[in-house]
């Protein structure tokens, strides 16, 4: 006799976002205690800085990060501006990601201070994501020092809007019924690409919160979102099929500066570059990628922005490689757009692929940076300087 038996419902998802509270802001507070409690600014200073990351204590006075660092000092003159550490801040997220890998491989980093974790395979930390999460959050303050807020659901959508519910140090778990009426009240502008321009679009039309969303006729939405209306208004209601992808590589790394005078000079443009290009080279190197593509940012005085690229053939990880790729680019720009005076500049190393293992004899330019990168870790970026970037007539002394 043949006996069939149901199978077993499948189990229902559980994901948690780990978002780290005011990432660079916390980490400059908890290195330097005489920060504590105080509003930080971490960027550049005015006038042509901007505001990379706030501290809670600045953001009660409205600053925000990508705020021009002038509006935010106006807003809150009390704030003290500390130069961005983005290497440090590296190493504090390699710290946070283990805590994730831990429990789980299966971890999504969207940046240096968030990530999705896929929970559902392992039933003893899915069965109480609460627990779960408190766990995670006191392994974190354990670790760094920091605090995170973590949001539970039962995919990527939901559980990114819980953590944002209770920020700083927040924890919500979102499941159920509680799904609907908590997403209800929120504002449209709760899911992700929703932006300012579409907000007010749906303002315009009366819809004003994700539940207003979820109810609209399709007439109301349409015009609006297009062949995404039905997706959009299920997401109002917390609907969100996608994965966690654990293994999203990297597809570009960048850097870029914004100068505290406008410079047209090509020599002073390309004594800002190159320390891009050497930035850029070393975090290749460090994740060990060769670059396939460079591109340039350059922005003009009066904000207008362009980009220009090209392939990189062979392939490298190696300063002057990058270098000079940009320099031409930048060089053409120069030509065609004479006396432009520009206010950023920035470089871009795109198709990404791993390195091939260095042989014995690896060439001298690799050599050199590998040296160049050891020099810089131990002793600080401005540890080395190009030989043409001292000035005029110190480059050939002897």
């Amino acid at each position: 006799m043949t006996e069939f038996l149901p199978h077993a419902a499948p189990r229902p998802r559980c994901v948690l976002h780990v978002d780290m509270d005011a990432f660079y802001a916390s980490v400059e507070q908890r290195d330097d205690p005489t920060l504590a409690g105080r509003p930080v600014l971490v960027g550049g200073r005015p006038p042509r800085g901007v505001v990379a990351a706030a501290s809670y204590e600045a953001r009660r006075f409205g600053v925000r990060s990508a705020m021009p660092m002038r509006e935010a000092l106006a807003r809150c003159p009390d704030a003290v501006v500390v130069r961005p550490r983005m290497d440090h801040y590296q190493s504090v997220s390699r710290d946070v990601f283990a805590v994730f890998r831990r429990l789980t491989p299966d971890v999504e980093g969207l940046s240096l201070d968030e990530a999705f974790l896929e929970l559902t395979a392992l039933p003893e930390l899915a069965d109480d994501p609460r627990v779960t999460a408190l766990g995670i959050k006191d392994a974190i303050r354990a670790a760094t020092g920091l605090t995170a807020s973590v949001g539970a659901g039962p995919n990527k959508l939901v559980a990114k809007i819980a953590s944002d519910l209770e920020k700083p140090d927040g924890l919500v778990v979102l499941f159920g019924a509680a799904i609907e009426t908590t997403l209800a009240r929120l504002p449209v502008r709760a899911i992700g690409g929703i932006g300012p321009k579409t907000s007010a679009r749906l303002e315009a039309a009366g819809i004003f919160t994700l539940g207003e969303l979820a109810a609209a006729p399709a007439g109301a939405v349409e015009p609006i979102f297009g062949r995404y209306a039905a997706r959009m208004q299920g997401r109002a209601l917390g609907l969100d099929d996608r994965p966690v992808e654990p293994r999203r590589e990297a597809v570009s790394l960048s850097a870029e500066e914004t100068f505290a005078t406008d410079l047209d000079d090509p020599k002073a443009l390309a004594r800002e570059l190159r320390p891009l290009a050497e930035k850029v080279a070393a975090r290749l190197r460090r994740k060990h990628y060769v670059a396939g593509m460079v591109a340039v940012k350059i922005r003009q005085a009066d904000f207008r922005t362009v980009t220009r690229q090209r392939s990189l053939t062979p392939a490298s990880a190696e300063s002057v490689a990058l270098f000079e790729a940009a320099w031409g680019l930048v060089q053409t720009w120069i030509t065609e757009h004479p006396g432009a005076k520009l206010r950023l500049l920035g470089i871009t190393a795109g198709r990404l692929t791993a390195a091939s293992q260095l042989s014995l004899f690896e060439a001298g330019e690799q050599r050199l940076d590998r040296v160049s990168d050891a020099i810089r870790e131990r002793f600080g970026a401005g540890a080395l300087m190009h030989g043409s970037d001292l000035g005029p007539g110190l480059e050939e002394d002897g």
